[in-house]
């Protein structure tokens, strides 16, 4: 895979091949997508294991266990302390999320995805342990921390490593091992709810210690990646990574792009307020619409509450928990699909054809779910062909996200932004996910009570409404050197009115 490309509309090409040692980087790397993962898929699992509930939410253990067949089913779980336990890490992630900008800036990629590592281990110990609800609380909260320094840090780590031509491919090794994390946290979830001593849900919150030791592990071992150490004035280290990571020793024209794009950065003392400026309106419009439409995809509903939308829709404990793992399958699978086309087909094109492949599914699910309960939430019996149609129905979708807005929702944000604001940038971007993270997983118990199977619906108009904007207003980013980012702008219709015309020399100017 060695030799040059020509990225589009950006007139570089740089020399280098695709080496063992970018790729060991970027999946070290990308295990900070792992806590994240297990996280999403754990806590849906566990607040529907019974012995979790008695224990630390059991007013929501005994309206689930006294509703009567003809009560509403859609209402069962509607309490908004349990949903209090998957959302409240969202908010320590944001918070998290904006203090690792600086870090990040000023001690590099590394110290800040270690920093992440260790603060998951300590919210997994805590909650594995939990005695009382505010330790489950508290270890949410340190779990939160940890994510959110690892989804800061670790996407523009592996953008700012690979070769502009494998960047959307390695890049999505970050979304790859979320899935990852999904399916292993749905595996664990299945078999330690059949365990006797009713403690399985120790077990799956303490695991999550595990992938926080991988990325502590791996964070110890990874080197800088060259932005960051010019950025921090270790020009000769730069140069010297950069030719191990590049596989050739000539890489003076990346070098000095490089190089030009740090002296900007260095002018720039106030990287928030600058982004504010006129100059950056389209990629920090990108960085907050992004995030902002990932979550009203209606996926982490999904994600979170698998095994309790399907208990609420008539399936059991076990086959519930049966059911999201195979949703979670699906998802790591359809992930693969993403990265061998994502830097083939472009980033447009995976967001339209996900869009509408997920706004099909959701019609779908809210109808097959609307001629069964109705309004009223009363079931009867479930005949194994319904169960089935909602269980292809929610994968077919899960799949359309998982190629498309789930992992391009980390990459186009990640790569469009310059160097002298990168760093503030993708806390912008983790804030606001993380923000309607957080009001989607609290509010969403209750949106279902309410609105029913409408619920469904309400994210397929989104779905619209999303698509539609990616179609009018991102341009394709594919195959362009982050140094050049700045033309895909400034030959955009509608944002080429934002951004000043810069000479080739000086594409760092505000344009890494």
């Amino acid at each position: 895979m060695a030799g040059g490309y020509i990225a589009q509309g950006s007139g570089k090409e740089y020399p280098g091949k695709f080496t063992i040692r970018v790729f060991i980087i970027c999946m070290t790397a990308a295990c900070g997508g792992l806590i994240f993962g297990y996280d999403l898929g754990i806590s849906g699992g566990v607040t529907a294991m019974d012995p979790f509930l008695m224990k630390f939410f059991p007013d929501v253990y005994a309206k689930q266990l006294n509703i009567k067949p003809a009560d509403n089913q859609y209402c069962k779980f509607d309490s908004q302390t349990l949903t209090l336990f998957t959302s409240s890490l969202y908010l320590a992630a944001l918070v998290a999320s904006l203090g690792a900008s600086t870090v990040t800036r000023i001690f590099g990629r590394r110290l800040t995805m270690l920093s992440g590592g260790v603060l998951f281990l300590a919210g997994a110990a805590m909650n594995g342990f939990a005695e009382k609800v505010w330790m489950l609380y508290v270890g949410r909260m340190l779990l939160g921390f940890g994510i959110g320094c690892a989804n800061q840090s670790v996407p523009i780590y592996m953008s700012e490593v690979a070769p502009y031509k494998y960047r959307g491919a390695l890049n999505m090794m970050f979304q790859l091992a979320i899935t990852i994390g999904i399916f292993v946290a749905n595996i664990l979830n299945y078999f330690f709810a059949k365990m006797k001593n009713g403690e399985g849900w120790r077990y799956s919150l303490g695991c999550a210690g595990v992938p926080a030791i991988m990325i502590i592990i791996g964070a110890i071992f990874l080197p800088d990646s060259p932005s960051s150490l010019i950025e921090r004035g270790l020009d000769d280290k730069a140069k010297k990574e950069l030719i191990k990571i590049r596989g050739t020793s000539d890489v003076d024209d990346e070098f000095n792009d490089l190089l030009a794009a740090s002296q900007a950065s260095k002018a720039i003392k106030h990287p928030w307020s600058i982004l504010l400026t006129r100059q950056y309106r389209p990629q920090l419009t990108m960085a907050t619409a992004i995030p902002f439409f990932q979550q009203l995809t209606g996926m982490n509903v999904i994600t979170f509450y698998a095994p309790v939308l399907f208990k609420t829709i008539g399936f059991g404990a076990n086959a519930s928990l049966m059911s999201a793992m195979i949703t979670g399958g699906c998802n790591a699978l359809a992930t693969f699909a993403s990265i061998a086309t994502v830097d083939k087909f472009g980033r447009r094109t995976l967001f339209l054809e996900g869009g509408a492949q997920m706004f099909i599914c959701q019609i779908i699910v809210a109808v097959a779910i609307a001629s069964k309960f109705g309004v009223d939430g009363n079931p009867g019996e479930l005949p194994k062909w319904y169960a089935l149609l909602v269980v292809i129905g929610i994968c077919v979708y899960v799949m359309g996200f998982a190629w498309s807005w789930g992992p391009l929702g980390w990459l186009v944000p990640s790569e469009i932004f310059p160097l002298e604001v990168r760093s503030a940038a993708q806390s912008v971007n983790v804030s606001v996910n993380m923000i309607f993270t957080f009001a989607i997983a609290q509010v969403f118990t209750a949106m279902l009570c309410h609105m029913k199977f409408g619920l469904f619906i309400f994210f397929a108009f989104f779905v619209v409404v999303m698509s539609l904007f990616i179609y009018k207003f991102l341009p394709e980013t594919k195959g362009v050197p982050i140094e050049e980012m700045s033309k895909v702008w400034q030959n955009h219709s509608y944002w080429k009115k934002f951004v000043k015309p810069t000479d080739d020399h000086n594409s760092g100017g505000g344009q890494a």
